[in-house]
């Protein structure tokens, strides 16, 4: 226990970073999603293919290598950014083109008709999409949502690839130094700790928005 009492301290320099790299891509990718989202249903037709291409790009390639793109290959095009930079680059993007397709797909499940009707009071394109379809889209995708963000909180450890002093990292260097592996099970700890506190404001959230349904 002394040992655990004596480690904390640098876990908890560790966990801030971790903390950071959570919540700046939550902030940047959600509204990013949405307004990719927004394309995907569009009825530009260039605009559909793009973003499905990056979508299709971005899922479809390891978030590691994407890293590694975003902080090695880059600088070859004179576009070089900082370890933290760079890992804010590729998890934004990354975690974009998810929350795109889900938001997609909420968009899509709206039923035709609220569009029509919507159109009939005069509404345009962007008061239909404000006023009736994202406020249902909203309750409808907030479970892949959920799963998405407590993804990233265990994604998060991936910067440790660019030698960011995050938890992870952190942990390592502990466990390298002392011998001892309990760094990783206080580690585990700060993870589980996180992931419960997202699902307990998920499940929230669902409660709240499962009265509309009533």
């Amino acid at each position: 226990m002394d040992y655990i009492i004596r480690i904390i301290p640098q876990m908890l320099e560790g966990s801030i970073v971790t903390a950071q790299v959570f919540f700046i891509t939550i902030v940047l990718s959600i509204p990013l999603g949405v307004l990719l989202s927004l394309g995907r249903v569009s009825s530009i037709a260039l605009l559909q293919k793009v973003i499905g291409l990056y979508v299709w790009l971005l899922r479809g390639t390891p978030l590691m290598l994407q890293l590694f793109f975003v902080y090695y290959a880059l600088p070859a095009v004179g576009i070089r950014l900082d370890d933290f930079e760079a890992a804010l680059v590729a998890f934004v993007l990354n975690y974009a083109a998810y929350f795109c397709e889900i938001f997609r797909a909420g968009i899509q499940s709206v039923p035709q008709g609220q569009y029509e009707a919507a159109r009939t009071l005069g509404m345009d394109y962007v008061q239909t999409m404000r006023r009736i379809v994202l406020p249902q889209v909203f309750r409808l995708i907030l479970p892949p949502v959920s799963n998405e963000t407590i993804t990233l909180v265990k994604d998060t450890s991936l910067v440790y690839v660019l030698a960011m002093n995050d938890l992870m990292r952190t942990t390592r260097n502990l466990v390298q130094r002392d011998f001892d592996i309990t760094p990783f099970l206080v580690a585990a700890l700060f993870y589980l700790v996180a992931t419960l506190l997202l699902t307990m404001l998920f499940e929230r959230l669902e409660k709240r928005f499962s009265r509309y349904d009533q």
